[in-house]
């Protein structure tokens, strides 16, 4: 994007598209409210302040790319890509029916702005690697952010790509840890524990930056400091709540992947909209 927004008119997007989530979740009777809702703000920010791309040119060579590798978290993306002008709005309600775009994952084939098809876990930050890499060989062409669920994070393909990615010096990579400490069996660390997550990502000789995943101060300030990282990739741990902005969501694993019904959805909406900037 070529202009900074304002930090009040980033969170004014990032309510509506929440209560965009929550509407074609409810449309849909299925998907994950938990995941997409603790990765809004952080996606808000990625496509309407930092990220290079263009909706009239999708496959813009010189375009940055974001790698949702927890791929049932696509309708956080699927709200970004319509509001930002890629597809119509009227087609989120398509998700998940037979035929439609917006399907329960990514498909990069048949949606315009998707760069991966991603929903076998663990894999999207080979594939964000990979297109760095790619980058590189350009001169520094454009950027990749692969965001990454702290559940999937258990796999070990994901730590492949954390040993690989600093080898090569891959500083114009960013990974986004979403760490809402839940995974669709119960506590991430009941599961299987990443902790200590900050130790063993420096030990990796990633540059680490720590934040709150819903403070818009330190998501931007984040995100311009790995701009300037020279040499290494930028692990951003970021600390977030599952369901954030839904008081009867918030740090539920229930709802990982169980859609509102009518009556919890309109209440969710008017939480959601009365909240503060």
């Amino acid at each position: 994007m070529s202009a900074r927004r304002q930090i009040n008119e980033l969170k004014a997007i990032a309510r509506e598209l929440r209560v965009d989530i929550i509407d074609m979740l409810l449309e849909a009777g299925s998907g994950h409210p938990g995941g997409s809702l603790s990765a809004i703000d952080m996606l808000t920010c990625l496509y309407f302040d930092l990220m290079r791309h263009n909706p009239k040119d999708p496959h813009w060579p010189q375009r940055d790319r974001l790698i949702l590798s927890k791929g049932h978290a696509v309708p956080a993306v699927y709200v970004c890509l319509a509001k930002a002008g890629y597809f119509p709005k009227e087609e989120l309600m398509t998700l998940r029916k037979i035929d439609s775009r917006i399907q329960g994952h990514p498909d990069r084939v048949k949606l315009p702005g998707i760069e991966a098809s991603t929903g076998s876990l663990g894999q999207g930050l080979s594939i964000a690697v990979g297109l760095a890499m790619a980058s590189k060989l350009d001169g520094d062409a454009f950027r990749v952010y692969c965001m990454l669920g702290d559940g999937e994070t258990q796999a070990g393909q994901i730590w492949e790509g954390l040993m690989s990615a600093p080898k090569f010096k891959l500083d114009t990579l960013v990974t986004i840890l979403d760490y809402n400490k839940g995974q669709i069996d119960g506590p991430t660390n009941e599961i299987m524990s990443l902790e200590p997550i900050k130790d063993k990502v420096k030990a990796f000789n990633w540059h680490l930056i720590e934040i709150d995943g819903h403070n818009y101060e330190q998501i931007l300030r984040a995100l311009d400091e790995a701009q300037n990282v020279k040499g290494k990739p930028t692990f951003i741990l970021a600390q977030t709540i599952k369901g954030k902005g839904v008081s009867f969501m918030e740090g539920q694993i229930g709802w990982h992947g169980k859609a509102p019904n009518r009556e919890q959805a309109e209440q969710a909406v008017k939480e959601i909209l009365a909240a503060e900037n």
